[in-house]
């Protein structure tokens, strides 16, 4: 007889009686009545068998959902979790408290778009073609000595994003915010795989944070109503719209992004507040605090409906701090450089059940890893092989294995003004930085000249060991020349005929003045 292995029991009972009846009618004459009884009967076994392997555990079978949510222009030090004692972030902290933390987070660039199209693609800038915000001839002509790179501005559709190959394994997804890649319908969100696109469009900032807000793709809302509300409104529905099937939430907000703008209610919280080691701005205080808030109501919501073990959340900027506005310290510098300031940031992913609570983890990881990461643990796989940059942390997050030391690379050449406070005509000028374990070094092409700093021993990366350590130096220099070389990056080498020498001295003395005037 034949018998029929299942987990199931009640299924095997009920095909084997099946096969039964079948050997016991064997030579017996049926009617068509009872042949057609049989058939169905058989039929429904059948399907109940296999129904079952759907059914019996269907939880187990679900694909998680993932939240991200990226924060703009939110720096290292900018949330409770952080360090903060000045910004008010109890939502971000109790995240940060239920997962893994990095200290030494990065994004893959010092400002926003090419940061977003590393996420969106897994790839770095010199790949894409997206190496700035806009044009990367910033500033006046006859102060720039190189020709820096023919920017690219929008997100080639050639590029598979995230969203297309969660898409292709049965996800539903939105990008709810700031898109920064191009503008619908050839090169926004949905053209780039997300089934929804709230808010985004080649603009990198809000018109105002009140409405009406001046955004072709999302609708005013009542007058006076706050952009990081209204987002969250809008993140929330799709997550209620969703709950029953696999879902990716890609929640790049504005916030906190200049125009600073923020609720009454709120700054009057911070007004006679003490600063903090250079944070005290009220209205930056108050825009995180709305940011925060809208965190806490995602997690709230994914409580709610009963996701939050079934979902993957991910918090991170795509920058570091504006320097005038907030402080990065100890960190040197800000958004538009290279220095840690302007690229390391708030970094967690968070996962109930699956990843340890309460863990900090001091392992280098960059924007380009969560894409391949994101994959394996939601156990989807693209149509096609795909190259990435980035590598899986899915075992460091899981299982504690620190992966092995690997290095990581920024390429920035182009130009960015400078903000005020700083005592240069630049925030940066074209420069290239590869981090390898305590070790970075950051050249910069106007001069030629590179700085060797060793993190583990000096964060502020305040004394370059260039001349003290002149094997790590060459060491590194190597290995950003093959970086470079394998991802074809522009390199900038011509000069620029328009520079002018003496208007350029002119400029940078007056600057330094002004900066010391205000001191």
């Amino acid at each position: 007889m034949i018998k029929y292995k299942s987990r199931c029991k009640r299924c095997v009972s009920s095909m084997n009686a099946v096969v039964e009846i079948f050997k016991t009618a064997k030579g017996i004459k049926l009617t068509q009545r009872m042949q057609s009884f049989l058939f169905i009967l058989f039929l429904t076994v059948i399907f109940t068998l296999l129904s079952s392997f759907r059914t019996k555990n269907p939880d187990k079978n679900k694909k998680p959902n993932i939240v991200f949510i990226l924060a703009d222009d939110l720096g290292w030090r900018d949330a409770g979790f952080m360090g903060s004692k000045y910004y008010e972030t109890p939502s971000m902290d109790e995240l940060a408290a239920s997962g893994m933390v990095f200290t030494d987070g990065y994004a893959n660039a010092p400002n926003c778009a090419p940061s977003r199209a590393a996420l969106m693609t897994g790839l770095y800038g010199p790949r894409t073609g997206i190496y700035t915000v806009g044009s990367a001839k910033r500033g006046k002509d006859v102060y720039r000595r190189l020709i820096p790179v023919n920017n690219k501005t929008v997100l080639d559709s050639s590029f598979v994003t995230l969203a297309e190959v969660l898409k292709h394994n049965g996800y539903v997804s939105a990008s709810v915010g700031k898109w920064h890649l191009g503008d619908p319908p050839h090169s926004g969100p949905v053209s780039q795989g997300f089934d929804l696109n709230v808010g985004g469009w080649h603009l990198g900032h809000p018109k105002s944070y009140f409405s009406p807000y001046g955004n072709p793709y999302l609708p005013d809302g009542p007058k006076g109503e706050y952009l990081t509300d209204r987002l969250t409104r809008e993140a929330l529905k799709f997550i209620e719209e969703n709950k029953d099937r696999p879902f990716f939430l890609y929640f790049p907000h504005y916030a906190v992004h200049s125009p600073f703008q923020a609720k009454d209610s709120l700054k009057n919280q911070f007004k006679n507040r003490p600063p903090d080691d250079g944070q005290k701005n009220p209205v930056y205080a108050a825009m995180i605090k709305s940011l925060d808030e809208s965190v806490g109501r995602i997690i709230r919501k994914l409580d709610e409906l009963q996701l939050r073990e079934k979902t993957i959340v991910v918090f991170m900027s795509d920058n570091g701090g504006v320097s005038f506005i907030t402080s990065n310290a100890p960190l040197r510098g800000g958004k538009g450089m290279l220095y840690e300031g302007g690229i390391r940031e708030p970094f967690l992913v968070s996962w109930p059940g699956k990843i340890k609570s309460g863990v900090v983890s001091p392992y280098p990881i960059i924007g380009t890893d969560m894409f391949p990461t994101l994959l394996h643990l939601t156990g989807s796989k693209p149509e096609k092989r795909l190259r990435f940059d980035g590598i899986s942390l899915s075992k460091l997050l899981l299982k504690g294995k620190v992966p092995r030391k690997r290095a990581l690379y920024w390429h920035f050449p182009a130009y960015l003004e400078r903000y005020r406070g700083i005592p240069d005509l630049w925030r940066t000028t074209p420069a290239s930085a590869i981090r390898y374990g305590k070790w970075k070094l950051i050249r910069f092409y106007e001069t030629g000249k590179t700085e060797l700093y060793n993190l583990a021993e000096d964060i502020g990366e305040q004394n370059d060991l260039s001349l003290q350590n002149p094997k790590e130096k060459i060491k590194l220099e190597k290995m950003l020349n093959r970086w470079l070389r394998k991802t074809h990056a522009f390199i900038p080498t011509q000069k620029n005929a328009a520079f002018d020498p003496e208007k350029y001295q002119q400029r940078h003395k007056q600057i330094k003045v002004q900066t010391y005037e205000k001191k």
